[in-house]
């Protein structure tokens, strides 16, 4: 990667409007790039028309920098008015300004057209190499105006967002965020789950009749639950596999993870295990909220139960 005009990037500035603009030929990365200046605590637009970004800077202020996604499909999109608008933003004393352009070579991008099948924006009803050359020919005066030129031909997704993350960062990087959910079995897997485990070979405390309208957040439930001769072990080999686990998805770029965590009926044992990991992984410094699924459910069905979507 290449600091065109030597800016910083820290974005450390005492500007009203901290801003942003992502721009280069299509199947370079872009929706990649906002992506990764989402997860870094930026405001993301994606193909804002040009006409309208001045009335970003003339209205309030958002409180965090602005990172806009702008390529050929912008209804109103022009290199000139793109190399104007750049150069009324720089003059503008209440904008701190960076462009960045995400460059690839005509064969990746000529492969990465192929592999997706997708029909290239200045070229659908030809061959995509026909519109990606004439892209790159259309962007070339704003390539030469960019503070920042990375070559995405020889990335993955997660070079590129490693390689945002290197430069545009606000202040101390943020812990990735995990978010703990029990559920029942009986009801089906939660969607978008990272990962699952399964504790229904813990002792059920459906099975005492003292317990059973409980559920695992009542420290009767969850001292019944401990006291199970596998439930020490478990929780221990758990937590360490989920504390080493962590770091190595934050390190991969995941700003979320997701744990599932079942037993039969989600109300007791799966509850009291997810109670007993947020703790343990606030404890060691990590953002946790947690969401027991059925106890949700059940208190949908009884208005006044008191039970949030969230416990963060």
């Amino acid at each position: 990667m290449m600091d065109g005009r030597g800016v910083p990037t820290s974005l450390e500035t005492n500007s009203e409007h901290q801003l942003v603009l992502i721009t280069g030929p299509s199947g370079a990365g872009r929706l990649t790039a906002i992506r990764a200046l989402e997860d870094l605590g930026f405001e993301v637009i994606d193909n804002l028309p040009l006409s309208l970004v001045p009335r970003l800077i003339d209205g309030p202020t958002l409180g965090r920098p602005i990172a806009l996604g702008l390529d050929v499909r912008n209804r109103d999109f022009n290199p000139t008015a793109l190399i104007e608008l750049i150069d009324t933003l720089t003059r503008d004393p209440r904008v701190s300004l960076q462009l960045i352009y995400l460059d690839c070579s005509p064969e990746t991008l000529t492969r990465r057209y192929s592999e997706t099948r997708r029909r290239h924006p200045m070229a659908p009803t030809e061959s995509p190499i026909d519109g990606i050359l004439a892209e790159i020919d259309l962007l070339a005066p704003i390539r030469v105006r960019a503070d920042h030129l990375i070559d995405t031909s020889e990335m993955s997704p997660h070079d590129l967002k490693a390689e945002i993350g290197s430069w545009f960062h606000l202040g101390e990087a943020s812990a990735m965020a995990v978010s703990l959910q029990s559920f029942s079995y009986k009801r089906g897997l939660p969607r978008g789950m990272d990962m699952v485990f399964d504790c229904r070979f813990l002792a059920n405390p459906h099975w005492e009749p003292d317990l059973r309208a409980l559920d695992g957040r009542n420290p009767a439930v969850a001292a019944f639950v401990a006291k199970d001769p596998r439930f020490a072990d478990f929780m221990a080999k758990l937590q360490d596999l989920i504390l080493m686990l962590l770091p190595a998805h934050q390190q991969e770029g995941k700003a979320h993870l997701s744990i599932g965590i079942g037993c039969t009926g989600g109300q007791h044992r799966s509850v009291a295990v997810a109670e007993n990991l947020a703790r343990v992984l606030a404890e060691a410094g990590w953002p946790v909220s947690k969401r027991h699924r059925e106890l949700e459910r059940k208190a949908a069905a009884m208005p006044g139960t008191g039970i949030r979507v969230a416990d963060a």
